[in-house]
């Protein structure tokens, strides 16, 4: 199978095509700057292609000659549509890496034109929303009847510019959840406190975190929140006001805010990304109250974005649905599939933590 992995310059992409010369792979690297992707190609030793996504005449010639397309240049919300129309056009299938609700709802809507040609969409191929995913499912496996999800992420400690650019862009944007089935915008965002393992609290602020689609498509829980843990610009965020949010949102404010992050570095150092870690803790609750909980330990995010989108990737290769896969009655196992790094699970009951695993890769089942 030949795959393109598409924006291979930006901090992500270049992280994907490291890892995929270490596994030993062969894709074809894209990107809009000639000289910057030609030098990550060399560097790694693949073919290579320049294009931008509004030069159709060249994205449909890139595409014909491949299986799928690793889409790993954001924003989405802006560069999913022209890519997904090119693959639905050449019969190549589409991966990508949003966490943005919209982009998942769209490419979700355009299902029975996807599969009239064959074609797999499946966007959040990384962090977002992969080891999420795979919580949520393991959540309604553990408490079948639940009727809400809570989803609490920390250890999002540096983003990349691309990330951040992302996320000033939705700063005009309601926070959302899922309420009886339904993505609703919230009036206040959510601020709750939650408790993790050996004692440690932190407060969350509700985000709008792909979850709040894909968990619904993945659980079918009516109730689904997103918390993110609240340390630096999500506190000053909470503190924005309707007319503040309005302001920045503004294209003059926008152009000067990510004028600032592009003097940002461009992500996590690799000393910052091996040392860092993602704690999530999730949470269901049913109709009498019942609760279950559990904490999944993971690597940093974009070390596990290049490893998730390229298991993806391989999955593909052996006709393989991601969706089938994290679907599977024991979908934890995929998220623990990855042995070069430490990953952990805790299953809590309401006081304190049942089991602990410290091993590399395991799965720990609730012992009672």
């Amino acid at each position: 199978m030949t795959v393109l992995i598409y924006g291979v310059t930006g901090y992500t992409g270049q992280l994907v095509a490291e890892e995929a010369a270490k596994a030993g792979l062969s894709p074809i690297v894209a990107g809009r700057n000639e000289e910057k992707t030609r030098a990550i190609a060399e560097r790694h030793g693949f073919d290579w292609t320049a294009f931008s996504l509004d030069e159709t005449e060249k994205l449909h010639a890139a595409l014909q000659d491949v299986d799928s397309v690793l889409h790993l240049a954001g924003p989405f919300s802006a560069t999913s549509k022209p890519m997904a129309d090119a693959c639905i056009k050449t019969g190549t299938h589409y991966l990508d890496i949003t966490g943005e609700i919209d982009v998942f709802e769209a490419l979700a809507a355009r299902n029975c034109e996807a599969k009239a040609v064959g074609v797999m969409l499946m966007p959040g191929c990384g962090f977002d929303v992969v080891p999420s995913d795979c919580l949520a499912a393991h959540m309604k496996a553990r408490l079948p009847d639940a009727t809400s999800l809570e989803l609490v992420i920390t250890g999002l400690n540096k983003m990349s510019r691309g990330t951040a650019k992302t996320g000033i862009e939705g700063l005009k944007k309601s926070r959302r959840a899922r309420r009886y089935n339904r993505i609703v915008d919230l009036d206040q965002p959510e601020e709750k406190v939650f408790h993790f393992p050996d004692g440690i609290t932190k407060q969350g602020i509700s985000v709008s975190w792909g979850d709040v689609s894909t968990a619904w498509h993945s659980t079918g829980i009516p109730d689904i929140t997103v918390f993110f843990e609240k340390t630096g610009a999500l506190k000053q965020m909470a503190k924005m006001g309707l007319v503040m949010r309005w302001l920045l949102s503004t294209a003059p404010a926008q152009g000067f805010l990510k004028r600032k992050i592009g003097q940002r570095p461009a992500g996590p150092t690799t000393e910052e990304r091996m040392a860092g870690r993602s704690h999530m803790l999730g949470i269901v609750k049913n109709a009498t109250g019942e609760t279950r909980r559990t904490v999944l330990t993971t690597p940093e995010g974009y070390s596990l974005t290049a490893m998730t989108t390229l298991e993806i990737v391989r999955r593909i290769e052996l006709a393989m649905s991601w969706l089938d896969f994290a679907r599977h009655p024991c979908n934890m196992e995929r998220i623990l599939s990855f042995s070069s790094r430490t990953v952990r699970v805790r299953i809590l009951s309401d006081s304190l933590c049942v089991c602990l695993s410290v091993c590399p890769v395991s799965l720990i089942v609730p012992t009672s």
